[in-house]
């Protein structure tokens, strides 16, 4: 992943306000940017004038981009597209995750496909022997289908003997429904419960206390400060804490800040790269893109920290978030790359209770 430094925050701040308020063509603005990131600079600009309603400005200035990519990073060629299926509006098609289907394909990329499996080598890896039945939470459970595989894993490296409880988290009521089909079908001597709302509204309801709590690309739906509130909240719920998540500066910067457009750039990019990449119907494709990762990089790039939809924060914060607010109880059991390229990180992160 590619940072910029103090003082390249800063030029690129003042070269964007000039850009944007001289009205100068894209290639004019770019003397002090570094050769390799003036595609990434022209989707910075490109966002913040598309975000301010200027969308044929903006398209100006995704199309520029779009022609200087190479092969690795193509989020100005995509947002050219989006913003041709939405007629040049710049706005969030759907709410992410009322309709599973996009998601639901997101999870079957090759890409995805692979973190995940790693995601669940690694947890039943590091995780100790249950000898009672198996107390879960799974929080945002999506579709249901990591649970069942790692549940499976589990059973299969013989960590437990039995699962006993499984409760299901989420705040898509079409999520929960399908999630508790699917696991259902795998686990119907189980006890099965689930909770419809965001885990901030809802952990309160939770009673009793879990062997493990399954949090798989759910727990960055908030901004630091409600992670820390509501860790504080579930660190009572469970004994281990399994993570999955996109390694991404997605959560402290502020709107339109320069360090945010370019993680939004290398990790949307290359998440949607991957989408396209895997054989699949366009229309699905597109559905998988307009209606869950667009839908919620539009939100990132257009609405302020509180109000914007996702807050995925880096590896290094995590650890940081776990010791202030799972303090001397718990400690770090694992910490792996479940998938990792040069602009793009998935990452495995298991905090357990001390025994």
């Amino acid at each position: 992943m590619l940072f910029l430094s103090p003082q390249e925050k800063h030029q690129w701040t003042i070269s964007a306000q000039k850009a944007i308020n001289e009205h100068m063509a894209p290639r004019d603005s770019d003397l002090d940017i570094r050769t390799n990131l003036r595609p990434a600079f022209r989707f910075y600009v490109g966002a913040l004038l598309a975000a301010g309603s200027s969308e044929e400005r903006a398209m100006e200035w995704f199309v520029t981009g779009a022609q200087e990519e190479n092969t690795s990073l193509l989020l100005n060629a995509f947002a050219v597209s989006f913003l041709k299926r939405q007629r040049g509006r710049f706005i969030m098609p759907d709410v992410a995750f009322v309709d599973p289907a996009p998601y639901v394909h997101f999870t079957g990329v090759p890409t995805i496909k692979s973190a995940r499996q790693n995601f669940i080598r690694q947890c039943g890896e590091s995780l100790p022997d249950v000898a009672h039945p198996l107390r879960i939470i799974d929080v945002g459970c999506g579709d249901g289908g990591l649970l069942v595989d790692f549940l499976k894993h589990l059973l299969e490296v013989r960590k437990v003997g039995d699962i006993g409880e499984i409760l299901l988290v989420d705040a898509s009521p079409a999520m929960i429904e399908l999630a508790r089909k699917i696991v259902v079908a795998a686990f119907p001597r189980s006890v099965i419960g689930t909770i419809i709302g965001k885990i901030q509204d809802v952990a309160r309801q939770i009673e009793g206390l879990y062997d493990v709590a399954l949090m798989s690309l759910c727990y960055h739906h908030m901004p630091w400060e409600k992670k820390v509130r509501h860790m504080h909240e579930l660190k009572s719920k469970a004994d281990h804490f399994l993570v999955f998540e996109l390694d991404a500066n997605n959560d402290l910067p502020e709107l339109h800040s320069p360090e945010l457009a370019l993680s939004v750039y290398q990790s949307y990019g290359r998440m949607i790269d991957a989408v396209f990449a895997h054989d699949a119907p366009l229309e699905l494709a597109n559905a998988c893109v307009d209606r869950f990762l667009m839908t919620e990089a539009v939100s990132i790039l257009s609405q302020p920290r509180g109000i914007r939809t996702d807050y995925h924060m880096l590896r290094t914060q995590w650890h940081l978030l776990f010791q202030e607010t799972l303090s001397e109880d718990f400690s770090c059991w694992a910490d792996s790359a479940a998938y990792s390229d040069d602009f793009m990180s998935f990452f495995t992160l298991h905090y357990g209770r001390q025994s």
